[in-house]
């Protein structure tokens, strides 16, 4: 009955601590991501014979359809270092939610002490006379339990389970950029081969070229200069190789290691590639709604922005008392009256603790936890706008790319023709050989380019689902 009277209290003081002291979270009305124009469809999409208006699939890479892609990206989100790191995080972050949910429960603590000896005469009031040395014991057990009556250590699980979430986030924009960087150097070795190739032919070419010129000059019908101007030109293209051999071993080398691989475990067979991926379809890229949802980094600011705002209520509990209720019970005395009531003990009772705040510091704490939040804030709204700058920027650079890509073919296709009409005249005699190495500089330059811009065009492809944040699902 008296054990009932004294809980009674307690647990109607315990009850009543359902409000949690602090801010409740929510993204704030004024952040940018509730803004009608940030979920809009694209500007920049709105190239109908490029982009549609479809979600992107999970696997975006996919669309490629090229089987050596798919099992580079797959081996890379299995093995890649950088989400081996992210992992490790998210599984330090997990852990520090259990800890801090632990204190939601009741700790038990136990205790068992055997002696031997005696305690001194003067303590037993018998200054002169030594007490006989015996055995004895003292043990117990206690359970406590904190009434977290202000929300303290709520807001701290609210804490930690933003932390978590963002660091899962975190995780996932790996993945995105992992995938988007092994895609990149794949693009980039295969580009690399591309364009050698290309050099290589306008070499193949100019060698031809000197060859002819040599027999006109042998014939009497060219001169010296004719074929010092040619030999140059053959050792000009050829100087263009070696920067794109090096191209092809370094994109090697990153693919390697995105892959968890030492830079000699990729088979060389692989610098073979001579086209790197490309869409010729247009690109699903959904709108801005949908990139609000998929992009990790956005998610990862919104939940960093939620445990800030928790931990203004851990601050605020401060100025507040903590009290924790605690049961023991314990037996002591000499060993050979173990089990006798007369060892027994047990105590019930809240233990109230309040280190009467010092205002200015806990004031202090709480305005730097409400600057954090805000500074959460800035950085929540400055990840949705970089989030839409960037998509839109890699949509307008890919389109235009496209145009100026079409541009070049075509100058390119002109060029041929110069160069083969310049060679005719030139051993017909109509014109000298001049002609033909301006032509046949052209055609080289222009061929070049071409290249170069097809590479590009497979960068900026690969720009595009970057920035949309295809590939953590």
């Amino acid at each position: 009955m008296k054990t009932a009277n004294i809980l009674a209290p307690l647990l109607a003081l315990a009850l009543a601590g359902c409000a949690a002291v602090g801010p409740d979270y929510h993204v704030p009305d004024s952040a940018v991501v509730n803004r009608k124009a940030t979920q809009a469809p694209f500007a920049g999409a709105q190239e109908g014979a490029v982009y549609r208006p479809q979600s992107l699939p999970d696997k975006w890479w996919r669309l490629y359809e090229d089987p050596v892609l798919d099992s580079l990206i797959a081996k890379s989100l299995a093995a890649n270092t950088d989400l081996r790191v992210a992992a490790a995080n998210l599984e330090r972050a997990q852990a520090v939610i259990q800890g801090v949910q632990a204190q939601q429960k009741p700790t038990v603590g136990v205790n068992a002490s055997p002696t031997y000896g005696h305690v001194s005469g003067l303590q037993e009031l018998q200054p002169n006379v030594s007490p006989p040395d015996q055995w004895s014991y003292s043990g117990g057990i206690s359970v406590a339990y904190q009434l977290d009556l202000f929300g303290q250590i709520r807001r701290a699980v609210q804490a930690a389970q933003g932390d978590a979430q963002a660091a899962q986030a975190a995780y996932d924009a790996a993945r995105v950029t992992v995938a988007a960087e092994t895609a990149r150097a794949y693009a980039d070795m295969c580009s690399a081969g591309m364009q050698l190739a290309s050099a290589q032919q306008s070499v193949d070419l100019q060698r031809e070229s000197l060859s002819v010129v040599q027999r006109l000059q042998q014939a009497g019908r060219g001169t010296t200069l004719d074929v010092t101007r040619a030999r140059s030109q053959l050792q000009q293209l050829q100087a263009s190789l070696p920067p794109f051999q090096a191209q092809q071993r370094t994109a090697l080398y990153r693919l390697a290691a995105l892959t968890g691989e030492v830079p000699s475990a990729l088979p060389a067979s692989m610098l073979q590639c001579r086209a790197p991926p490309r869409l010729t379809r247009t690109i699903p890229v959904g709108d801005g709604a949908a990139l609000l949802r998929r992009r990790p980094d956005i998610r990862e600011a919104e939940r960093n922005l939620a445990a800030a705002t928790a931990r203004i209520g851990i601050a605020t509990a401060d100025l507040y008392p903590k009290i924790t209720l605690g049961l023991s019970g314990g037996s002591a005395g000499p060993a050979d009256l173990i089990g006798d009531r007369s060892t027994f003990s047990w105590s019930i009772g809240p233990l109230i603790s309040w280190t009467i705040p010092n205002s200015g510091a806990a004031q202090s704490r709480i305005a730097q936890a409400e600057a954090t939040t805000k500074g959460a804030l800035a950085k929540f709204d400055a990840t949705v706008l970089n989030a839409l700058r960037e998509t839109e920027s890699a949509l307008v650079v890919y389109a235009r790319q496209l145009d100026r890509d079409a541009s070049l073919k075509a100058a390119r296709d002109l060029s041929v023709e110069a160069a083969a009409q310049a060679r005719k005249l030139y051993q017909y005699g109509k014109t000298d050989y001049l002609t033909v190495l301006d032509s046949e500089r052209t055609l080289s330059n222009n061929t070049s380019a071409l290249a170069a811009s097809q590479a590009q065009l497979a960068t900026d492809q690969i720009n595009i689902f970057l920035a949309l944040g295809g590939g953590w699902e």
